[in-house]
């Protein structure tokens, strides 16, 4: 039987030692947990050790009962108070009504009335600690199902099965809002073609799961959950800039699960937003930039506003799969797919017996969806005058040469774009790489945080644009400033290499011998010989 804590408080030692040997304490469930002779020691008393009940004299010195009471009503609302008051006094304790005093017991106290007051408060005690046992138990099964109900949820927002109005209401039930200021949806893609010899796919993915999960929850406050076969993750940030940072971590993160489990893993991530409501967009916008993979390579994390030029996404339009397919052959940048897909969809109208007023709302759904992509990654189609005649000026098969025309030269200037971005990127790094080469703690990460790209993407672009990587040009800049400050000054060897960012004199002679073959000093002196 559980037991009972009991604080006793009365100014008469006497009294408290009568009740001590004249109650079975222990046959009640209850202990007596100490005594004390005043309010003041009693209230220092609970403070330290609370007890279940305190049972309290009303006149004491320093502080008497009715002051306790209060002082244990606003610290302690749930304990119980039994006091111990003459008959003189009853009337005056009863006013208290708003101490919410448990029972009243007359002095001289009797051992049967204790005892029965005892038993009821006993009883009372019970019926509490069981409902709440039962809430605790409840509260137990409800957090053990809580990330089961939060993947359910997340995707039905995928789905769109929850009214908009709805949506925030329902988040709150499930604590899925967005608390933080933004957030961002990441899709952790696992390879199926490109598979461990006897691996198991969905033995891989689940694996690929555990191993990001446990990289970034201490990092980053997220929701894992399964969809359509990828592992998604909503992850929340306090600045939207966090995004970069977020996608270099994804791309470690895909680096490193790809070398432990053997798998091939793409990171794609949406962009920033700020409200549950907005999930569903984020979600379209991480799997698009999951599609890019095949231009930026797998095994890392894809940024959507970094893959699309202007920063847009660029997801499904429309409902058709035909005409989504042609949309991502253009992005990806192959003549030969991109003339399949076009050849697909004229194939695929001719497949049904369409009339002339459906066949012309399919074709014209095709120019719509052709114009916004445009659009959408900041392409003018000025030549387009007036793409929608077309449909009824021409027949089928030059309507389709004239659709690929554009298709290609679209596909042509998006390569052109996202070629032009990128070399946007280098020049700004190389500006800023000529203005701080002098700062010692220059680093790639300082650059990519003053162009608000993540590491992962600059490092592969400059990388593509300039033949080198970011750190061999840098090294580059500073040694060709130093050969040029050591034929034309007579500056000190570690002078000149504090100039360009080396502070230790021994590294930067070491740097400058790798790249020159010669040490600072005999480097002077060749070039004074010459």
């Amino acid at each position: 039987m559980e037991k009972y804590s009991v604080l006793l408080v009365d100014d008469e030692p006497e009294v408290i030692q009568i009740m001590l040997k004249k109650i079975d304490w222990e046959g009640l469930g209850f202990t007596v947990s100490g005594y004390a002779e005043n309010g003041a020691s009693a209230l220092e008393m609970i403070n330290q050790n609370p007890p279940d009940v305190v049972m309290t004299d009303i006149r004491m010195p320093y502080m008497d009962g009715m002051e306790l009471s209060g002082h244990i009503r606003e610290q302690y609302p749930d304990m119980r108070i039994v006091l111990f008051t003459g008959f003189d006094e009853f009337e005056y304790a009863r006013t208290a009504i708003h101490l919410n005093i448990s029972e009243y017991i007359l002095k001289p106290v009797n051992a049967a009335e204790l005892t029965e007051t005892l038993t009821r408060i006993r009883a009372d005690l019970d019926r509490e600690r069981k409902e709440q046992q039962n809430i605790d138990t409840l509260m137990r099964y409800y957090n053990e199902s809580l990330p089961a109900m939060q993947s359910r949820f997340a995707v039905m927002l995928l789905e769109n099965q929850i009214a908009a109005d709805q949506i925030e209401r329902l988040a709150e039930e499930y604590r899925f809002s967005v608390e933080k200021p933004f957030a961002t949806v990441a899709i952790f893609h696992v390879s199926r073609t490109h598979m461990p010899e006897g691996g198991d796919y969905q033995v891989l993915r689940m694996a690929v799961w555990r191993y990001a999960y446990d990289r970034l929850k201490d990092r980053w406050r997220v929701l894992f959950f399964s969809y359509q076969h990828d592992n998604v993750m909503i992850v929340q940030l306090d600045e939207s800039t966090d995004i970069r940072r977020l996608t270099d971590e994804c791309s470690i993160v895909a680096r490193n699960a790809g070398h432990v489990t053997g798998a091939v893993v793409t990171v794609g991530i949406g962009r920033v937003i700020r409200s549950v409501s907005e999930i569903r967009d984020c979600w379209l916008g991480a799997r698009e930039a999951l599609s890019y993979r095949v231009i930026f390579g797998t095994g890392r994390a894809i940024n959507i506003r970094e893959a699309t030029p202007g920063g847009k996404d660029t997801y499904e339009i429309g409902g058709e799969e035909s005409i989504h397919n042609i949309l991502q052959k253009i992005r990806m940048g192959d003549d030969a797919s991109l003339r399949e897909a076009v050849e697909e969809y004229f194939s695929r109208l001719s497949d049904h017996f369409l009339s002339l007023g459906q066949y012309r709302t399919e074709l014209t759904g095709l120019v719509t969806a052709i114009l916004q992509f445009a659009r959408k990654n900041q392409i003018r189609m000025n030549e387009v005058a007036d793409p929608y005649s077309n449909i009824t000026g021409m027949d089928r098969a030059a309507f389709e040469d004239w659709i690929l025309s554009v298709c290609l030269d679209l596909q042509h200037r998006l390569a052109a774009a996202r070629t032009s971005s990128g070399v946007s990127y280098v020049d700004s790094a190389r500006s800023i790489v000529m203005q701080n080469y002098q700062d010692p703690d220059l680093s790639i990460g300082d650059v990519c945080k003053s162009l608000g790209v993540s590491e992962s993407y600059f490092s592969g672009v400059f990388k593509k644009t300039t033949g080198e990587s970011f750190v061999s040009y840098l090294t580059r800049i500073r040694m060709e400033t130093a050969a040029q400050l050591l034929t034309e000054t007579t500056d000190k060897s570690y002078v000149i290499g504090k100039k360009v960012g080396f502070l230790d004199a021994n590294y930067f002679s070491y740097v400058f011998k790798k790249q020159y073959g010669v040490s600072p000093s005999r480097y002077r002196k060749k070039e004074e010989d010459k």
